[in-house]
């Protein structure tokens, strides 16, 4: 009789919940427990820009410790794939320059704000047979990982308006052939989303 109340119950509040609650809510189970992707971020603060503001994306020189060697644009290119359908003023450099140079570049071009970022971490697990080959070490099968770090400053006033930091891994079930550059895509995404103020 308890099994049946219950077996009611669950079946009540399943029926309350929409089908894309649920299969964000199994989604995000499975990310946490490592089946698939999973990304956090840890923002400096909570700035929030207008849908008008004229973003200029670039990555620094920076190449990242650990066993990767991701393109050396990935990050800027990423980003504005993430940005470019929240803000429709955005532009990036063509490829990694420093700091200063970033600001001339965004300046010159009218942007409201630099997002600056640098791929900080990258290790490339085993993924597929090639990489054993020519690897050959059990201590290096697994999940890849990533961290990039963001620095997003007004241009007019040099004013360090957020900085971020998105730490990625991969999960057990989408690990096969694939690089850590892979992870970044949907966390920067996700970073515009909250730049504006949207939450799920």
């Amino acid at each position: 009789m308890r099994a049946l109340i219950l077996s009611l119950a669950i079946v009540g509040l399943v029926g309350c919940m929409k089908v894309s609650d649920l299969a964000e809510g199994t989604r995000y189970q499975l990310s946490d427990a490592g089946f698939l992707d999973h990304s956090s971020t840890y923002r400096a603060s909570n700035w929030r820009l207008q849908a008008d503001s004229f973003i200029y994306i670039a990555q620094g020189h920076f190449v990242p410790p650990g066993k990767a060697y991701p393109r050396p644009n990935v990050v800027a290119e990423e980003a504005f794939k993430g940005f470019v359908e929240y803000f429709p003023l955005v532009r990036r450099a063509s490829g990694p320059v420093g700091l200063e140079e970033a600001m001339s570049q965004a300046r010159a071009v009218g942007a409201h704000y630099l997002l600056y970022s640098r791929f900080a971490y990258a290790d490339d697990r085993i993924g597929n047979e090639d990489e054993w080959a020519d690897e050959e070490a059990v201590d290096r099968l697994g999940t890849d990982r990533s961290v990039i770090q963001l620095m997003l400053i007004e241009t007019g006033t040099r004013y360090l308006v957020d900085t971020a930091r998105i730490r990625s891994r991969g999960g057990f079930l989408t690990f096969y052939d694939a690089k850590p550059e892979d992870l970044i895509g949907a966390p920067l995404q996700e970073y515009a989303r909250h730049l504006l103020g949207l939450t799920d």
